[in-house]
């Protein structure tokens, strides 16, 4: 446990350069007590601290001390290796950076641990995207990387339902969740998020933007993550669905919340076990890609213009389905 902890105070130090007691008290968990007696063992033990006196004081390493990762435990140093995330780091163009510090990493660590990254590749893999999801990245995801890196201010074309907008953002951050990319990015006052499969364009030219030093992107994506899908699903369509299309609606809803809304608003079931019930979607287009994975299962009932453009597919498809198979031409 001490052991630990001094290897912990060492890094801190070689981190930030000068820390007073108080602050690697509060980091450390511990008492100033502690560390002045951890202090005292490092010294005896020839690492180089020294304590600046003054108001302004602290402690430091001397003379660019640094010391290599010899600390690390079993289970720190195979938990390195589980942190790349490496398809994901792949998609935003850093699959090289990453394999060359794990390289630097391996290097530092003592012989007895060299196995950690096959220990860790034999008991888990971590598989990021979505079922059923293309795994190919979004065609503009890299661009936006280095954006987010470089703090360039970028302007973005976005599909919006069926039509594009074009937007100046400021790109805080980007976010993998579900097997989706999103971008969360300042566009005037507001901080906004685009699904990145849904940009058609980036320019990034040279302008850079001061962010929000205190800016939390992983606070912000917990309390914005509900009310953006929330805000997305901006229309409504009301559906009759059989028990199997009901079933299936949770496979093809945009959200889990969009589908136990369409559930509780269900009406009691017709002698069929059909339902009539209400479920929030993005658009009218949208929806109407949902829709027609359910088939016969389903029958809109509102708003016209969708019903009339599922009438129409599935005349097409009895159409299709009318004559003989056409297996081709000789």
């Amino acid at each position: 446990m001490r052991a630990a902890r001094l290897i912990s105070l060492v890094l801190l130090l070689q981190a930030r350069d000068t820390m007073t007691a108080t602050e690697l008290a509060r980091e450390l968990e511990v008492s100033e007590r502690t560390v002045y007696r951890d202090v005292l063992a490092l010294s005896a033990a020839g690492v180089p601290v020294y304590a600046d006196r003054g108001r302004s004081g602290g402690y430091r390493l001397l003379g660019g001390y640094r010391t290599r990762l010899t600390g690390l435990t079993r289970g720190e140093a195979e938990a390195l290796f589980l942190a790349g995330l490496p398809g994901p780091a792949g998609d935003m163009g850093l699959a090289e950076a990453v394999a060359a510090a794990q390289l630097k990493v391996l290097a530092a660590l003592p012989p007895s641990l060299r196995d950690a990254p096959a220990r860790a590749g034999q008991r888990f893999h971590l598989d990021v995207p979505g079922w059923f999801r293309a795994t190919d990245p979004p065609r503009w995801l890299a661009e936006l990387a280095g954006a987010v890196w470089g703090d360039r201010v970028v302007g973005l074309r976005y599909r919006r339902g069926d039509r594009e907008v074009d937007r100046t953002v400021l790109p805080y951050g980007l976010v993998l969740a579900g097997g989706i990319w999103y971008l969360v990015g300042r566009v005037g006052d507001d901080l906004r998020t685009y699904r990145v499969d849904r940009v058609t364009g980036v320019a990034a030219g040279g302008e850079t933007f001061d962010r929000e030093p205190g800016f939390d992107l992983a606070g912000h994506w917990r309390e914005q993550a509900d009310g953006f899908l929330r805000a997305m699903l901006r229309a409504e369509v009301t559906l009759r669905l059989s028990p199997a299309g009901l079933h299936r609606l949770r496979h093809t809803a945009d959200a889990p919340f969009a589908y136990a809304e369409a559930v509780a608003a269900a009406s009691e079931p017709d002698g069929q076990g059909w339902v009539v019930t209400r479920l929030p979607v993005e658009s009218v287009e949208v929806a109407y890609t949902q829709l027609l994975a359910l088939g016969p299962e389903v029958e809109v009932l509102d708003p016209p213009e969708l019903r009339g453009r599922l009438a129409e597919a599935a005349a097409r498809a009895v159409a299709l389905y009318a004559g003989p198979a056409v297996t081709g031409s000789r």
